[in-house]
């Protein structure tokens, strides 16, 4: 049995952490948060310069942080920062894949019907979630196939438990990344090493620049009817904040889920304990 040090658990310092997307505004907090419990983090994302906060989170904070380019659907860029990650820090601890997005073409509406939602739409969104996701496990899961440990996880969605409506190629690309991360976890731990663990986050409502004026009207500010829908539906009563999702990803990388593999962890605000009645 492990004894694990609870008080140890959450200390990544030393921890050396690969996360793409980590500029957009959910991976902005993942990123702060991992540097405020000491981990040195790279930040992988198609822009390299650092936001301002991030960047003197990691001269003053905990940790370090530093970027590197890489487009998650270019497998040489991501073999490229990964191997610049190992050549600046001696190996890869975990990776995040937090790069994702849908596409404006890919909503449904009035002047844009489900029939003709353009096939580039589709695949955009498609490929930057599911196979950006795939692509990013297959650069940097070699690293920690080789060194038999390591984390990965990865970023799911409350629309891979039950698709929205309007955003027909989202809801698919992300119900492929739940099912990819239980397909991942079992064959990392029987063909590489029990060691190697892989979950993902399922985040709820979040107000971020993909879907702010989908919940908030943009001239008043008020809620949308689609806004008052989903906070009628989540028991919380709230939209999350980026912060929300940290405290699950550090026990997600921590020791303190050793024994967790293959799992997506809702943190919706109880939208998918809801029934409506």
């Amino acid at each position: 049995m492990h004894n694990i040090d609870i008080k140890k658990a959450y200390d990544f310092s030393g921890q050396i952490i690969a996360i793409t997307g980590g500029n957009g505004v959910l991976g902005r907090a993942m990123v702060a948060g991992l540097l405020r419990c000491g981990a040195a983090v790279a930040v992988i994302d198609r822009n390299p310069d650092l936001p301002a906060e991030i960047a003197e989170l990691g001269k003053s904070g905990g940790g370090r942080v530093f970027s590197v380019a890489g487009d998650v659907l270019d497998r040489s860029q991501l073999a490229a920062a990964a191997q610049t990650v190992i050549d600046r820090c001696g190996r890869i601890d975990a990776l995040i894949n937090a790069a994702g997005g849908n596409h404006p073409q890919a909503t449904t509406s009035t002047e844009n019907p489900f029939f003709d939602l353009p096939v580039e739409a589709l695949r955009f969104t498609q490929d930057l979630n599911w196979l950006g996701t795939v692509l990013a496990c297959q650069v940097f899961g070699r690293h920690l196939a080789e060194q038999k440990h390591g984390v990965i996880v990865n970023i799911s969605s409350m629309n891979a438990f039950r698709p929205l409506t309007r955003i027909p190629a989202y809801s698919a690309a992300k119900a492929a990344v739940s099912n990819f991360t239980q397909w991942l976890a079992v064959h990392m731990a029987q063909e590489y090493s029990p060691q190697i663990r892989v979950n993902a986050l399922a985040p709820g409502f979040f107000l971020t620049e993909q879907n702010r004026f989908l919940l908030t009207d943009q001239a008043s500010g008020e809620l949308t009817e689609r806004g008052k829908t989903i906070l009628s539906h989540t028991p919380m009563a709230r939209f999350g904040d980026p912060a929300d999702l940290v405290g699950t990803l550090l026990w997600l990388l921590s020791p303190a889920s050793a024994f967790v593999t293959g799992i997506v962890v809702p943190v919706d605000g109880g939208f998918s304990a809801y029934s409506g009645v």
